[in-house]
Order: structure tokens, then sequence, then C-alpha cells
């Protein structure tokens, strides 16, 4: 019965091969393609342009700010009942100018992160959210140039999401925050090799077996 088993078996039909999809058919021409990216560590770089985006973008609200001079925003806070509105007013900018700087350079992104991402929601729920998500309505364009609506809280999402990216990413290369790391490994391994020394030229185990080795 086995042997008409197994003859039974080498005589029957291979299974048929199954139809590649497109998608099955066009994964190796596009791996084909891009393989080349694979080469080059490129992904590391991808949090510096979002960092020169958002750490310029703040830097240069808050010098826009500024230039209107120093009332002329608290004025704005106060109109919208905001307490302490010039306290709050130079707070603002101060966030604007140095946590841009700091994510700028890619230092304390993390730490930075907080009070700018402060700014955001407030500036978003206390003045955009009531126009809606676009950011860009253009209404008209007229003989003096085109005219656009309020503006809605799409760009406050958007530096939102980038700022996560960041934290969550980290800073990437170029960064403060990346020779600050090495400082502190170069810190680390030295402060861990110094006891290990000592203890050697102290006569440590190795050289209390080289001592007794002598004797």
């Amino acid at each position: 019965m086995d042997k008409q088993g197994e003859a039974a078996e080498s005589h029957a039909p291979a299974p048929m091969p199954r139809p590649r999809t497109a998608d099955q058919a066009m994964h190796p021409l596009i791996a084909g393609r891009f393989e080349w990216l694979s080469r080059f560590p490129i992904a590391r770089w991808a949090p510096i342009p979002l960092r020169l985006i958002v750490g310029y973008g703040f830097m240069e609200h808050g010098f826009a700010k500024l230039a209107r001079g120093p009332d002329a925003f608290p004025a704005i806070l106060q109109a919208l009942g905001v307490p302490a509105p010039h306290l709050m007013g130079w707070l603002t900018i101060l966030v604007e100018i140095v946590g841009g700087l700091f994510v700028f350079l890619g230092a304390l992104i993390p730490l930075a992160s907080i009070p700018m991402a402060a700014v955001l929601l407030v500036a978003m729920f206390t003045v955009h959210l009531p126009y809606g998500f676009s950011s860009i309505k253009l209404q008209a364009v007229t003989a003096a140039g085109a005219q656009f609506g309020p503006p809605g809280f799409e760009t406050n999402l958007l530096y939102l999401a980038c700022l996560a990216a960041l934290v969550l990413g980290g800073s990437g290369p170029l960064a403060i925050d990346g020779l600050l790391a090495k400082r502190r490994e170069i810190t680390r391994s030295s402060s861990d090799a110094g006891p290990s020394a000592g203890r050697r030229a102290a006569g440590g185990p190795d050289g209390a077996a080289n001592g007794r080795g002598l004797t």
C-alpha cells in the first residue's frame, strides 16, 4: 500500500504556480530603482530641514513682533482677553526667539519644545480655531494683490508635528545635542577607565598575581 501511495503521489500533477500580482511584479523594479538610496545613510539627515524651518519660523515670528513695537503684541493679547498681556507678550516673544534658536542649532530640543508647543496650542485655541483648518484662504485677486481670509490652525499643527518628530526621532547630525552626547560619552569612559587603572597600579588581582610570580 505504501508503494502504491508513493507511486500515486509521484504521478500527481505539480501544483500550478500562483500568478504574480501587479504589486509583486513591480516590487523588484521599484527596489532596483531605489536601491542606491540604501547605500547612503540619508535618513539620519532628515531632522535637519525640520530644524531649519521650525527654528527660522519661530525666530521670524518673534522678531516680527518686536519690529511692530513693544506694545503692539501685548495690545493684541489684551484684546483677546489674555491675562497679564504685557508679561505673556514678552514671554511669547522670548520663547519664539530663544526656542527657535535652540531648535535651529539642535540644542536641548526636548526641553525647548515644551514652551514652544504651549505657545502654538494657545494661539491655536484662542485665535485660529474659529477659522477652520486651512491657513491659506485665497478670497480674491485685485489690483492691490491677492486677498486672503483669516488663517486657520493648519500651520500650528504642522509646527507641532515637526516638534514631535524632532523630540521622538532626535535632532540629527550637526546638532549641539550630538556634541553634548559625545562629550558625556568621553567623560563617562574616562571616569570608568580611571578606577580600573588605579586598581592595576595599586596591585589589583592581576598585579597581585604578577607580584607573587616574581617572588
